[in-house]
């Protein structure tokens, strides 16, 4: 294995979202919130970008605004299974070296950001690179934001994920890092993931990236230096709205 050099994005959305009902959909400045992660992903011109969709309302807003969609089984327990299909749908023969799982709630999301996912998989050794940021003192007991425990080299700016906790881990001095929730799967190890079974830390903790870790898979984690609004209730599409607001931003 190698650094990849033939990735796509790939987003998945659904209508079913428990705090935020058919937000994939929410009108942002004129353009549901799933066209905005689909446009921030094209500008970072890794490669294609596909939204990976439960609902036919999803797949037409995306198509209307010249995107590509693919129409997934509505039942999947994640967003790696649904990325999954769309993958095995739109490439069956596998051109594609690694897939980069953008989650559709992002609609702020830096370009350079999502191709800050793939510096990990220069090192041949790693199955799935990530994304942290550290962590704001007022986060670190809240049980909203996921940890990560990297290891990291003095100066370094990519590490290797330890674990990922609710919990303010690690202990002692020293800074914690906000998790973000954005991979990029080596192709194998995308299919390898999808196929193992939950283990009991993601059951507890109900993180999935920790089903890779109980079974051997590496994880990386890519520094960066803020963390993307992610929009997960009302309160926070009102402040999707007013971040966008500026065109310049767009």
């Amino acid at each position: 294995m190698s650094q990849p050099q033939n990735p796509v994005v790939v987003i998945p959305a659904r209508m079913t979202a428990r705090r935020l009902p058919g937000k994939p959909l929410a009108d942002i400045r004129g353009a549901p919130m799933i066209v905005h992660v689909w446009r921030r992903a094209a500008e970072a011109d890794l490669g294609p970008v596909v939204v990976a969709c439960a609902e036919a309302e999803i797949a037409d807003a995306v198509e209307a605004a010249g995107g590509r969609a693919v129409l997934t089984r509505p039942d999947h327990v994640s967003g790696s299974d649904r990325v999954f299909e769309a993958v095995e749908v739109i490439d069956e023969e596998g051109r594609f070296d690694a897939v980069i799982n953008l989650q559709g709630d992002l609609p702020a999301i830096a370009p350079e950001a999502v191709g800050a996912v793939l510096a990990p998989l220069a090192d041949e050794a790693v199955d799935i690179g990530t994304l942290a940021a550290a962590a704001q003192p007022e986060e670190r007991d809240d049980p909203n934001v996921v940890k990560a425990v990297v290891s990291l080299a003095a100066g370094a700016s990519i590490g290797r994920a330890l674990y990922f906790s609710r919990a303010p881990v690690p202990s002692g001095d020293g800074p914690l890092y906000h998790h973000i929730g954005i991979y990029a799967f080596r192709r194998a190890a995308l299919a390898r993931f999808v196929e193992l079974p939950p283990g009991a830390l993601e059951k507890r903790e109900r993180l999935e990236q920790l089903r890779a870790l109980e079974n051997g898979m590496r994880i990386d984690a890519a520094l960066v230096d803020t963390v993307p609004l992610g929009v997960d209730t009302p309160a926070d599409l009102e402040r999707a709205r007013r971040l966008l607001a500026d065109p310049g931003k767009e």
